[in-house]
Order: structure tokens, then sequence, then C-alpha cells
């Protein structure tokens, strides 16, 4: 965690949790916060009983469904561990305590917003501009921990594109 999060430190859980563990699940209200310490969580969305991953995490990235943490809505993804885990994790109200009575922190916490912002922005257009190959190459260069760390399948579901189809791209380089 930041040292702008020291003072806050006893508002704060340690939780080690396994591989393939589902720690949001879509449709459920997040009341929960985590703070990545070791390991990787995913996101993904069920579409007709296809699971779709949609984003990665890695050590030191902030995660919730952030509409549903902040608006009491259902969640519009699940959130589920690839690699065993060490979290940090702060619920709804002490998060909202934190921003409360830390404008610093709440400085970061927008900053943090923005940065997903952007990246999400930059993948929707992606998706609308490039081709598969295209997309599998940037995350490559941009994003090497991903073709590192992840399996193929859950790559494959997040470029759009089935696993034999990913095959393809990565025996074409």
């Amino acid at each position: 965690m930041e040292n702008a999060l020291d003072k806050f430190k006893h508002l704060f859980k340690r939780q080690e949790v396994p591989a393939k563990t589902i720690l949001l699940q879509e449709g459920k209200i997040s009341r929960t916060m985590f703070f990545i310490e070791k390991g990787c969580l995913r996101t993904s969305v069920n579409v007709n009983g296809k699971d779709i991953t949609t984003q990665f995490f890695f050590e030191e990235d902030k995660i919730s469904s952030i509409e549903s943490f902040r608006t009491n809505q259902p969640s519009l993804y699940s959130i589920e561990s690839i690699e065993p885990c060490v979290l940090q994790t702060i619920s709804q109200n002490d998060f909202q305590s934190i921003l409360e009575n830390s404008p610093e922190m709440k400085e970061e916490i927008q900053e943090h917003l923005f940065r997903r912002l952007i990246q999400s922005q930059k993948l929707f257009f992606s998706f609308l501009k490039n081709t598969p190959q295209q997309r599998y190459q940037e995350l490559v260069k941009k994003q090497p921990q991903i073709i590192q760390r992840i399996p193929q399948h859950y790559i494959a579901s997040y470029l759009g594109i089935t696993s034999v189809s990913l095959s393809r791209i990565r025996n074409r380089r």
C-alpha cells in the first residue's frame, strides 16, 4: 500500500486467497475494495453462459466494482483470482471514512479512477479499430506481464478471440 495509506492501515484486513477464488460475483453488490500485494485478479462478465475476461490486475493495483461499491447497485462483472493472492481489503464504510478525512487520498483515488477510465477507453477503441493480431501485439508491447503470467484461454477471451485463433496469432510472430 502507498505511504498516504499508512495512517489508515488499521482499517485494512489482510486476506490470502487461492487461485480461482471468486471475490465478487456478477450481480452482487460490491462491499469490499481490494489492494493487491501479491498475485493477479481478473474481471469478467457472463454473456449467454460464456465467461469473457475484461481486465487484469497485478501487484499494487486497486480493484473493486467501483460503480457497485459507490452506488450499492449490482456489479456488472465478477472479480476472480487467477493466481494465489495476498490482498489488503477495506470495507465501503472505512473507505468512505478515508476519503472524507484525507484530501490527499481523495485526490490519489481520483487520479487512479482517471487512469482506469483512460485505460478502459483505449481498450474500447482498440476493439473498434484494431484487428485481433494488432491487439495482441499491443498487449505484448505494453503489458508483457499479461503474456508471461496469464493462462492463454483468459488472454484469448480478453482479446475477443478463441484460444485457437490466439495460437495462430502467436505462431505468426
